[in-house]
């Protein structure tokens, strides 16, 4: 109808390869003003650096299951065959009555669901600059053993396949630029028509309608 509140708020999805950067770059995104994080769901044990509420809400599997049968989550995701990861849809609703946007930093698989379902979503795919840069950042962590590392490798080749489905990317070898780069990513899409119908609307009223 028009004048009406937008169905959602803008949504930014942020995702890439594990290794790719993409946790610093969506920091970049939160230092604008009007961005909110969304809080996702896991069920991997917090590490000593993180505070739940922040990032993560940490629950059993039990209990992400019973989220995910109450139909809770914008997307889910069992990443590495490992843990549970998503994204509850209260996120929405959350930056709804706040009147910000959304910024999801998921893993490519959240990613595709999400986009599915919010199809005004803003889609960023971070991409590590080669594959041999990519392992150096995941040697750097000091996190996973041989065969884990080959694994994450394989996996960040069939995710990069994804590409086409986003709707921008970021190459991010440069750590200053790619930060540039998606803040005017956020801030551009905040222009977007969808997103300023309401603000159209009004201003049309002072012209007559």
């Amino acid at each position: 109808m028009s004048g009406a509140e937008p169905a959602q708020p803008l949504v930014l999805i942020v995702s890439g390869p594990s290794g790719s950067g993409k946790s610093t770059l969506v920091q970049r995104i939160l230092e604008l003003p009007g961005f909110l994080p969304s809080v996702s769901c896991t069920t991997r044990p917090p590490r000593k650096t993180e505070a739940a509420g922040k990032w993560y809400n940490f629950v059993s599997e039990a209990e992400f299951r019973r989220m995910v049968a109450r139909g809770e989550f914008l997307e889910y995701a069992h990443v590495f065959g490992k843990n549970w990861y998503g994204t509850p849809l209260k996120s929405l609703d959350e930056a709804r009555k706040k009147k910000e946007a959304l910024v999801l930093e998921i893993d490519v698989q959240g990613a595709l669901q999400a986009k599915k379902k919010l199809q005004q979503a803003v889609a960023i795919f971070v991409l590590p600059p080669s594959r041999e840069d990519l392992e150096r950042r995941i040697r750097e962590r000091g996190q996973d053993s041989e065969d884990e590392i080959h694994r994450r490798l394989e996996r960040a080749r069939q995710e990069i396949l994804n590409y086409s489905v986003y709707d921008f990317v970021v190459i991010n070898d440069d750590l200053e630029r790619a930060g540039r780069e998606v803040q005017a990513i956020a801030l551009g899409s905040r222009c977007r028509v969808p997103q300023e119908e309401p603000r159209i609307h009004e201003i049309l009223k002072t012209f007559g309608g």
